[in-house]
This record gives C-alpha cells, structure tokens and sequence, in this order.
C-alpha cells in the first residue's frame, strides 16, 4: 500500500502540477518549504549541518530555509518540464558564453563530454538544455524504490531525449556503455557529490572528509574525453550554469590517476557550491 501511495503521488504530481500557471505552482511549493522548514524534520536538520560544513557554524537560519525552497522549485520545474517544447526548454536555462561556445567547439569536432554535477539547482533542467541544442547525451540513473516510480524518472527523463541507464541491474556495465557512447560524441552528465557504492574515493571536501564516486574520473581517463564540473544555480526566471575544466593527471598508476582526478572534482563543486550554496540540494550524509 506504502508503495502504491507513492507512486500515485508521483503520478498525480506530473499531472495536477503540469497544469497549474506557474505562478501557483511556485507559491504551492514555497510553502511547502517553509512548513517543511518550520516542522524541521531529518531532513532539514541534515540540511542544515551540510551547510554549516560549506559556510561555517555561524551559518544564518535562512540559509536553510533557502534551500528548502530551492529543492521544492526543483521538484515543481521538474513536474512541468515534460509539457515544455525544446525552445522553452532552452530559453529556461543558460550557460556562460564562453563556456558554451567551448562545448560547442569540442562537440562539433566529434568529442565526447564528460560532465560532473552535484545536486545543485536542476539537473534535470541542464540535461533537457544540452538536448535542445541537438546533442546527443546518456546518463545513468539510481535505482529507486518502488520499481514503478523508479521507471516513471526513467520515461519521464527519456521523454526529455535522453537516454537513460539504470545504475544497477543492467544486462552491461554502465560504464562500458558510456564509454562506447563518449567515443562517438556522445555527453555524458553524471551526479557525483554523493557515493552511492562502497567504492568511492575519499576526497577532502569544504574541510572535511567526504566520499564521491570515481565514475566520472574513470570515463575521462579511458576516453581521453574532456572533463567538466558543472555549477548551476537559479536566477529568478531560470538555471544558470558555468564550466570548470578538470585536466586528468597523465602520470602515474591508474588508481592514483583516478584518485587525484576525483580530487580536482571535489574542489571543482566546492568552488561552485561555496558561491550559491543554498541551490546545493543535500538533504543526506556526505560527510565522514
């Protein structure tokens, strides 16, 4: 029943939210965080101690209110994104000039992209940008439960023009199949702030110690496919977004080619997250 439930708020999420003006939808889900904020649930209270680890324990109160907002505009943008056409989809999110125009370069000479994110603004928003623009992209998805909401994110995430791979359980190794899909051109996001095996490296991250999975480092080294950090945050009207080039060691063993590599990356996000900490949606453990 438990799951039943869930999957029938999923789904009447995509629907009621998706017709709803924007307006409403917005207000409806602020408020939602601010009870959610007010309550103060595990999960604020794990948001909260996240961002004193980033900003330091004199950290203001509305900081955590913030973020509870910018999760909950989250979860509403991405409820909508479906009923939007690629130009809408393009028009909401914007990345550096600069930045653009250097993806566009290494797209256009047939280079694959490895692209690193945390849990920052929407993701989700960024992936059905780079699709707009006619690029090809894969990523891979957490297996969630129940099943049948984990296969929702899946068509709802491939209706966007993605293709999506399940983290676990598939008939080949993840990281074969992007591997294969970086060498013909193809963009690769992947979430990395957060492990999500026993296999993550251990990187020193906003002065602590933390675990970040070696995925990305790994696709970059195999490939020789350029690598990215990407930070994303909100404006009032849509996501904005910027590049942070990571160059792979060349020398020494693969392992500790890969560790240092993760390294780089977890500096990467500090940067991006330390400047619009409250669009850093992290609502669980991280840290050791």
């Amino acid at each position: 029943m438990k799951e039943q439930l869930t999957t029938l708020g999923f789904t009447a999420g995509w629907r009621l939210v998706r017709a709803l003006p924007r307006p409403a939808a917005r207000a409806l889900f602020t408020a939602a965080a601010d009870r959610a904020w007010k309550k103060n649930g595990p999960g604020t209270q794990r948001l909260r101690r996240n961002y004193q680890q980033v900003v330091g324990a004199d950290m203001p109160e509305t900081l955590v209110r913030d973020g509870l907002r910018s999760y909950a505009r989250y979860w509403m943008e991405a409820f909508r994104l479906p009923s939007k056409t690629r130009e809408q989809n393009a028009a909401g999110f914007h990345m550096r000039p600069d930045c653009y125009d250097e993806m566009k370069s290494l797209i256009a000479e047939g280079n694959g992209l490895v692209l690193a994110l945390p849990h920052v603004a929407n993701w989700d928003a960024a992936a059905a940008w780079v699709v707009a623009n006619g690029w090809q992209m894969i990523t891979v998805q957490e297996r969630l439960k129940p099943e049948a909401v984990f296969q929702k994110f899946m068509d709802y995430r491939e209706s966007l023009g993605m293709r999506v791979l399940a983290l676990t359980g598939g008939e080949r190794p993840p990281l074969d199949v992007l591997t294969e899909h970086l060498q013909q051109g193809w963009v690769v996001p992947l979430l990395a702030d957060r492990d999500l095996s026993r296999g993550g490296v251990e990187v020193e991250f906003f002065g602590g110690r933390s675990k970040m999975p070696p995925g990305p480092a790994i696709l970059a080294i195999r490939s020789g496919a350029p690598m990215f950090a990407v930070d994303m945050w909100y404006s009032e009207d849509r996501v904005e977004a910027r590049l942070r080039r990571i160059t792979p060691p060349a020398d020494g063993p693969l392992d500790e080619r890969v560790k240092r590599t993760v390294q780089l990356m977890a500096d990467a996000f500090e940067a991006g997250i330390g400047e619009h900490p409250q669009d850093w949606h992290m609502l669980q453990k991280i840290w050791i």
